[in-house]
């Protein structure tokens, strides 16, 4: 072979290296995140991750989609002294809401039969990040504070979705579907009791009843049953309860 061509011949592979290393690098990430998504994790791995966002969830900043606050930018609305107090415990009761949503989706992922299920769980409960991060910015805001029984809750929540899960699959999403229902018309009476001026607090809460709404529907359509009347009816009693005693602590 010619000196020319020996030349010629470098030259081409030396311009192929860089889109060889590229479809190389392509695939490492493609099977990294192959394993990443079939790994499969320890009970010591579980009882770690859930103790984080136990954590998180209580007394850190949890994991959100990133999605903007749909209250930024809003001017803030001029309330009477009463107004303001009334307004901040009816947005505790909602992120006491949140972290009761976190609680049951963190419990009914552990227990889910079904992969997609488990994933369909974790992708609404960052979702329900997002609410539980914008009430309480509204909450700094109007100047009050979290529920001091947050932790009580989280707990009870996320033992009734992990006995859910255990139950089935379809089961734990009627579970969703049915709590999504009442959380709904919760925010339908705290809508009706904020200031029609309070612009900020209403924008939070509309925004989350557009989401509770389409985490119903995607329960409902992954195969979530109705659940038995008395069981609907002991949700609504405990929520009252957990309600009233939030408004208050």
């Amino acid at each position: 072979m010619s000196g020319g061509s020996v030349s010629a011949n470098l030259s081409v592979r030396a311009q192929q290296l860089p889109c060889l290393q590229s479809i190389k690098r392509d695939r490492c990430i493609l099977m990294m995140n192959r394993q990443t998504s079939t790994r499969h994790y320890s009970s010591v791995d579980q009882l770690l991750i859930n103790a984080d966002h136990a954590l998180r969830t209580l007394f850190g900043r949890p994991q959100t989609t990133g999605r903007r606050n749909p209250a930024a930018g809003l001017v803030e609305a001029n309330l009477r002294d009463d107004q303001r107090r009334h307004v901040a415990r009816l947005m505790r009761i909602n992120h006491a809401g949140e972290v009761c949503a976190q609680g049951l989706y963190q419990g009914q992922a552990l227990t889910a039969s079904l992969p997609e299920t488990r994933t369909r769980m974790e992708r609404s409960a960052r979702e329900e990040n997002d609410h539980l991060a914008w009430c309480e910015a509204r909450l700094e805001e109007l100047g009050d504070r979290k529920s001091l029984l947050n932790p009580l809750w989280y707990a009870g929540s996320f033992a009734i979705g992990a006995a859910a899960g255990l139950i089935g699959d379809q089961w734990s999403l009627g579970l969703v579907v049915e709590t999504e229902r009442q959380v709904e018309n919760h925010l339908d009476e705290h809508l009706e009791q904020i200031p029609v001026q309070d612009e900020k607090s209403r924008t939070i809460l509309e925004q989350m009843k557009i989401d509770e709404v389409r985490h119903a529907q995607v329960a409902r359509a992954t195969g979530g049953v109705d659940l038995p009347a008395p069981i609907r009816a002991a949700m609504k009693l405990a929520s009252r309860i957990m309600t009233h005693a939030v408004y208050w602590i």
